[in-house]
């Protein structure tokens, strides 16, 4: 068998249904194994559930259920989820399996016949919550010292059988300096690297037998320590001892994600001196990310303040009429652009709709929607003429930007080569001015526009695929495009709409209207038409509150990290100002400075991207784009519109 792309993630807990703390693990790596099978590499995706802990039968028996039943039903609810996140595992190992339980106890077996397991007695502070055993030295305040837990631990002296992790803390500093890319992100590979410095302690891996776990082999008193138990899901799902063929065409792991409380301890020490141990080989890539927060708060039951994707895709349908299936993309798709991969996030809904309406309503939506209307009125529907797509560079560039990305496990630098992309896609439309080319009879040149465009879109879809599979499937339909496959290699080709069906155009990303609250297009009542008609006015007093004046722009610059915001220096007669723009997709630089606009004068500032910002100026859109207000006479600057 040929070697595949084998991805693993954690398997978790059944305690609860996932947040988008948990699910945020799955979801990356159901990206990065889409991406490998459009990149044409065949890609292994592992996921399963962790049944054994103490604390679960714990739970199952104070409600006075079978711990097995317990956790059928558990499974079953993080199955679920994963179906409605569009998750394409290969494989999902249970660790109370047949088929994980051999294995485990083959391994204990012969770690012990070979010295690396020994009995000993222990006497140690245990946290129950995180099943980990811990030095007095590590204690915080007489708790433990994990800062995602900091609850009481207990004194605990029993007999156990240990592993020998203490022989195992050079040669593991010996491999992660010869392996530079084993462990990531570099800040937290020298967490790992500062811990085994410190002196590793040997661990124990047994517990006293009551009715839940897998029995030591020879010694059914005991059970066998969870995380020993678990990490060996990634080799006894992949075949090891059991399917030679299957194990050859997995091992070694070529990506294993995730949490960063669990990455320095159990992943980046204890696993990989087991792996030694048994002499398999090493992952190849360990990354560990950080935390997501909501609204700056950690993520708790107890405050009520966990957030579901379901949840979040549900809200966001709700409010803005998407699909289910678009709206659970959406929610992919933030998570996987919203921070770097590696380092925390936080959430909020208003950040999740802003970047709704941002990226995918305003960005994409706009060209999709604006590209198949200018087919429709211009070309009657007709796909133009195949020829050489004016945007072919913009669109190599995202290609190479993107694989760079991707293979850097960088997936928001991967959708950020994307939207570069769309955006030079939307201001294409923009300064070509398509309109104008039909006003005055220029065919081929509008056929010419009109086919970059559509190029550009392909391109897209096929990109964002492994993040937003439906809403890729959705656009390539409306492209007449339904059922192709996805192939990488083929997004620039010299005709790539041939035999392409009718193109039929939907907008898929309906705008959000106001703060994260949707325009009500189905009201429950119908209001009398004289007092909707009464809502729509203002009054001349709340109209003469807007002060009113022409700007000239004397500079206009990129902001850093903003892929739509200029900073503008704008002449106001009396003093110059600073005003933030959102007009990088439509305009060039160069072309806006020396232009008059409209600015509202007495706005409160309000800082931007570290940018304080003055004022705002005034644009307008239509079906052809977006356009600044500019005073039909010249005006000196800070003039006052009456």
């Amino acid at each position: 068998m040929s070697k595949k792309n084998y991805i693993t993630t954690p398997i978790y807990y059944v305690n609860d249904v996932p947040h988008i703390g948990n699910a945020y693990t799955t979801i990356i790596a159901d990206c990065f194994s889409r991406y490998n099978k459009l990149m044409g590499v065949p890609s292994f995706f592992l996921t399963g559930t962790d049944e054994h802990a103490t604390k679960i039968a714990a739970a199952a028996h104070s409600k006075g259920l079978d711990p097995k039943d317990f956790v059928d039903n558990l499974s079953a609810s993080f199955r679920k989820v994963w179906q409605d996140l569009d998750i394409e595992y290969d494989d999902f190992i249970r660790t109370t399996e047949p088929r994980h339980k051999d294995v485990v106890q083959a391994i204990f077996k012969q770690l012990l016949d070979q010295g690396d397991i020994y009995k000993g007695t222990y006497k140690g502070w245990y946290c129950s919550p995180c099943e980990t055993f811990f030095l007095e030295s590590e204690l915080v305040d007489g708790c433990c010292p994990n800062p995602e837990c900091r609850r009481p631990v207990q004194l605990v002296e029993e007999e156990n059988y240990y592993f020998r992790l203490s022989a195992y803390g050079d040669k593991l500093l010996a491999y992660i300096r010869e392996h530079p890319d084993f462990l990531m992100p570099e800040s937290r590979k020298n967490e790992v690297v500062g811990f085994i410095k410190q002196g590793l302690k040997d661990v124990s891996i047994t517990r006293r037998n009551t009715g839940w776990g897998i029995p030591v082999p020879g010694d059914e008193g005991m059970v066998i320590y969870v995380w020993f138990d678990a990490l060996i899901n990634y080799i006894s799902a992949a075949g090891y001892l059991s399917d030679a063929d299957r194990f050859t065409s997995l091992w070694p792991a070529d990506l294993q994600l995730m949490g960063k409380d669990i990455f320095v301890r159990f992943h980046s020490t204890f696993w990989p001196a087991m792996l030694m141990a048994l002499n398999l080989e090493l992952p190849k890539h360990l990354i560990g990310h950080g935390f997501w927060t909501i609204n700056g708060e950690k993520i708790s039951k107890s405050k009520g303040n966990a957030v579901s994707p379901a949840q979040m895709a549900q809200e966001l349908s709700e409010k803005s009429g998407a699909s289910p299936e678009v709206s659970r993309d959406v929610v992919r798709y933030y998570l996987a652009r919203e921070t770097t991969f590696g380092v925390d996030g936080d959430f909020s809904f208003d950040t999740f709709y802003g970047r709704y309406n941002s990226d995918l309503a305003n960005d994409l939506g706009n060209l999709l929607n604006r590209t198949l209307g200018m087919l429709s009125s211009y070309n009657d529907g007709k796909l133009p003429a195949p020829c050489q797509g004016e945007l072919r560079k913009e669109i190599c560039d995202a290609q190479t930007a993107y694989v760079r990305g991707m293979e850097a496990f960088a997936p928001n630098q991967a959708l950020d080569a994307v939207w570069t992309m769309i955006n030079a896609g939307n201001k294409f439309i923009q300064d070509k001015a398509p309109w104008q080319l039909k006003k005055e009879g220029r065919k081929e040149e509008l056929g010419s526009v009109m086919f970059s465009a559509l190029e550009t879109i392909r391109a897209a879809a096929i990109m964002i695929s492994p993040f937003m599979p439906n809403t890729s499937k959705e656009i390539l339909k409306q492209l007449g495009l339904s059922g192709r496959p996805l192939l990488w290699d083929d997004i620039i080709c010299s005709d790539p709409f041939e035999n392409a069906g009718e193109v039929k155009a939907q907008p898929i990303f309906p705008r959000i209207g106001g703060k994260g609250q949707a325009k009500d297009t189905k009201p429950e009542k119908q209001a009398p038409a004289a007092e909707e008609k009464k809502e729509e006015y203002i009054s001349i007093e709340d109209f003469a509150k807007l002060d009113l004046r022409v700007g000239k722009i004397l500079s206009a610059e990129r902001i850093e990290g903003a892929d739509k915001l200029y900073k503008l220096t704008v002449d106001m007669g009396s003093e110059t100002r600073t005003i933030c723009a959102g007009m990088a997709p439509f305009y060039e630089a160069d072309y806006m400075v020396g232009k008059s606009i409209v600015v509202i004068a007495n706005l409160q500032p309000r800082k931007i991207r570290g940018v304080v910002s003055h004022g705002m100026m005034l644009a307008g859109e239509d079906e052809n784009g977006v356009k600044f207000l500019s005073p039909e006479a010249e005006l000196a600057p800070g003039s006052k519109i009456r």
